[in-house]
């Protein structure tokens, strides 16, 4: 145990964390001042989830239903604890080791360092990896829209790969701890997409590790490795039963689920596709990466950098401003967001560009390393890449979507980019270590290195000196932008004289990353050729390509997240300041009525929740059938507006001519809860969504045939004197007081969710059944007389799913507890 704790052992990695400490900071520093990021991803999410971390600190409860966005769904989606999953504690303590963001800095370092001194690499090679990953700009640019969830994801990714890289090359125990360890870990960060793909990876991984020991007949060893694998994953995933049976219940009734309704929407273009599962491809690949574009792995603006991109006085755009007698600083405010993309996707933040010395060390290392990791490594990177293509390749992508498990539960397929980003950093270590071990002589090098010369700092400098025979600069989107400056401008001419200058533009910045990218390369390579040569010494070759690649990684992930992006706190409080109209809609006693945000993208914008429960909100997953009711009716021109009054729309946000909100009462609102007259059976959800656009829903209900049994016999009639109401208000507990004169069909403006019954109903105390009425909302056959209605929301994947939790946790501990044990007694 004396050896395993030992200062000479443990000096160079405290050096390294102390370093990525200092590093984290840097990057970050004006964190230390106490600023933080203005990320918008952040901001939606703290507005959604308000009401529930408000009812938190007033009763010390987590409410599992929240009716802060999207007229309601379950608040587990938006924020939540899970006090007896050990991992969740253990990520929200390593989270706060540092302020945002340098904790994420921090947090993907560390992971990165660990799996490459598994690998192999002395400290030097593993910290060089460690920055090359985090500071990697696809990484930045998801952590400047505030995607903390995949950035956590990413983090722990390279430790998941640590701990199976252990199993079978050391031993399987604590190999197998480090996976339970991590993966639990990697689950917490809730970015299933990431993980999933991660999980094609490891699955590969898994099969090609396990061919070496078959072949030496390790029979009962790689039993053991397997079978401790296996373990790790039930005991991480275990720890998060709550969290994933949560997501699992839910998925099944948000847009990425089946669809009972027959009709185009955006999410699910494809007419006649009856219980559709998944999202529609036209959806899912709206973000898909141009096949030509991935070579900004290589060179950063390859495409123009972001969709919105900022130029200087020197382009050529404000120029042509300045001389057709645009004042100066009239024009450099224009070239502060232009459209600098120029490429195949959607929009994008910011190209994934994995480091120009990386890119080549990767392609080096094709040629000279020897370890089946290296297959591993190509495999996985081809199969991501062509992912990444999206629609670019629908051939191949289209099968996928089609037969490929749960492939269709995810959009924005770019996103594992960041993954071959870890993979190429992966293979440029192996690469670096392998030279640093002398696995490979001079002679071994000279031609592989005289190749990747070529292929890399070659291409740079070919599209450096001949941009524009091989590239147009042009898209498809700028037609659209000059029609634009012609209508505000009002002359067609000085509009295409301005999309000139900006295609120059853009053929400026490709030239300059790619000159930019060729010089590095061959800095890195000529420092090598020097190393294997022996003219130079390892101790000096070690700090200078850490220092190259740190500089390169920050001079370009330094163009997307930067200091300016840090604000106070001071000024991100005033801009959560309630406007005269929230304060207005504020003053309204009424404890539960909803509000139609017109301000801001109603249905893509959480703002509104912060003060208010709003129709529209914010999130990846919306439920189906509220989506489905939005596009179809809602967003429709001259829409019903029986449909907002059903939800209980009481005010409108609206702007005034100087773009001031304004509170518009809605008196129409229906309230929380009505009887209505009549109701009407219709055989499927086609028939449903029809009847809506002329239904009167003070009046009449609109119920699927399959509730019909729960309603034979009701005929209900009429009577002014009936009343239902809204007594008392909880997020997850509603109670009502009803009187009617004889038995009545009551409709409540509260939104369905009912996959295993968590809403728990009762009238007097007394279990009841609960129906769907008009698409989305609830509705209850109330017996005549006065009767007290309770809705609570009790989800048996809480209360079971913590028990489970609980359990998997002391399993996890029993693990870590072992592998400590075995190897301890191993130093002894």
């Amino acid at each position: 145990m004396k050896n395993l704790i030992s200062w000479p052992r443990l000096r160079p990695h405290l050096l390294a964390v102390v370093g990525f400490v200092v590093l984290a900071l840097m990057y970050a520093s004006p964190v230390l001042n106490g600023k933080r990021l203005n990320q918008y991803d952040d901001v939606q999410a703290k507005s959604a989830a308000r009401e529930v971390l408000e009812y938190k600190e007033k009763t010390g409860e987590w409410s599992a239903w929240t009716n802060s966005m999207f007229g309601g769904m379950p608040a587990y989606m938006v924020v939540a604890d899970y006090p007896t999953s050990l991992s969740t504690k253990l990520g929200q303590g390593i989270n706060a080791l540092l302020p945002a963001p340098a904790n994420y800095f921090l947090l993907c370092l560390v992971c990165t360092y660990l799996l490459f001194v598994v690998l192999g690499a002395n400290a030097w090679l593993a910290a060089l990896g460690a920055v090359a990953y985090t500071f990697a700009s696809y990484l930045i640019t998801s952590l400047e829209a505030g995607h903390v969830s995949k950035i956590l994801a990413l983090g722990y990714a390279p430790g998941v790969l640590a701990g199976i890289i252990v199993a079978f090359r050391k031993h399987w125990l604590t190999g197998t701890a480090l996976t339970a360890l991590f993966f639990s870990l990697e689950l917490y960060a809730n970015h299933i997409q990431i993980t999933y793909y991660l999980g094609i990876g490891i699955v590969v991984l898994v099969v090609l590790e396990s061919i070496p020991l078959l072949k030496q007949g390790q029979t009962r060893r790689l039993a053991l490795t397997l079978g401790g694998l296996a373990l790790a994953a039930v005991v991480a995933l275990g720890t998060h039963t709550t969290r994933l049976w949560n997501a699992y219940d839910y998925t099944k009734e948000t847009i990425r689920g089946k669809s009972e309704l027959n009709l185009a929407s955006s999410t699910r273009p494809e007419k006649d596709a009856p219980e559709q599962d998944g999202l529609g491809k036209e959806y899912a690949f709206q973000y898909s990466y141009g096949i030509f574009e991935t070579f900004t792995l290589l060179i950063p603006n390859l495409y123009g950098g972001p969709s919105q991109g900022a130029l200087d006085d020197k382009s050529e755009t404000y120029k042509v401003l300045v001389t057709r007698g645009v004042d100066a600083m009239n024009a450099r405010n224009f070239v502060q967001a232009l459209p600098l993309y120029w490429g195949t996707q959607y929009s994008t933040g910011g190209p994934a560009y994995a480091g120009a010395i990386i890119f080549f060390l990767f392609v080096l290392g094709l040629f000279v390393v020897r370890s089946h990791l290296k297959w591993w490594v190509l495999g996985i990177t081809l199969l991501y890449v062509v992912w990444a293509w999206g629609s670019n390749l629908a051939g191949v992508n289209y099968l996928f979507f089609d037969y490929f498990p749960m492939f269709n539960k995810f959009r924005a397929v770019t996103m594992v980019l960041n993954l071959v980003q870890l993979l190429l950093v992966f293979l440029a270590v192996l690469t670096l270590r392998d030279l640093s071990q002398k696995k490979i002589t001079y002679a071994e090098l000279a031609r592989p290195l005289a190749i990747s010369l070529g292929l890399t700092a070659g291409l740079c400098l070919l599209l450096a000196l001949m941009p524009t025979v091989f590239m147009s600069f042009r898209s498809a989107s700028d037609a659209q932008f000059v029609d634009s400056l012609t209508q505000s401008t009002q002359n067609r001419a000085f509009a295409e004289d301005i999309m000139r200058a900006i295609t120059q533009d853009r053929a400026r910045m490709l030239r300059s990353d790619a000159f930019r990218s060729a010089i590095l390369i061959l800095l890195a390579a000529g420092l090598i050729w020097f190393w294997v040569k022996e003219k130079i010494k390892t101790a000096l070759v070690y700090p200078v390509l850490l220092a190259l690649i740190t500089l390169d990684a920050f001079g370009v992930s330094k163009r997307y997240l930067n200091n300016d992006d840090f604000v106070s706190k001071q000024a991100a409080e005033a801009r959560r300041s309630p406007s005269p109209a929230d304060e207005q809609i504020l003053r309204d006693p009424d404890p539960n009525f909803r509000v139609l945000d017109v301000t801001r993208n109603t249905f893509n914008n959480s703002e509104a929740s912060y003060y208010h429960k709003s129709i529209g909100g914010y999130h990846g997953a919306k439920l189906r059938r509220y989506q489905e009711l939005f596009e179809n009716q809602i967003a429709k021109q001259n829409s019903n507006p029986g449909m907002l009054n059903m939800l209980n729309t009481k005010y409108i946000l609206t702007a005034d001519q100087q773009g001031t909100p304004v509170a518009q009462p809605n008196p129409d609102a229906l309230g929380h809860a009505w009887f209505v007259s009549n109701y009407v059976l219709v055989p499927d959800a086609n028939a449903e969504m029809k009847a809506l656009d002329t239904l009167n829903p003070a009046r009449t209900a609109v119920v699927d045939q399959r509730f019909a049994s729960t309603l034979q016999g009701l005929t209900p009639r009429a009577d002014s004197a009936n009343s239902i109401q809204l007594t008392s208000y909880k997020p997850n507990e509603l109670t009502y007081q009803s009187n009617a004169s004889s038995e009545q069909l009551a409709v409540f403006s509260e939104i369905y969710y009912n996959v295993r019954d968590e809403w728990k109903v009762t009238i007097d105390g007394q279990p009841a059944q609960l129906l769907r009425a008009n698409y989305v909302l609830r509705a209850l056959r109330v017996p005549a007389g006065p009767h007290t209605i309770s809705f609570r929301f009790e989800p048996v994947s809480v209360s079971t799913g913590r028990v489970v939790d609980l359990v998997s946790s002391i399993l996890l501990v029993l693990l870590l507890a072992g592998a400590v044990f075995v190897e301890s007694k191993k130093e002894a």
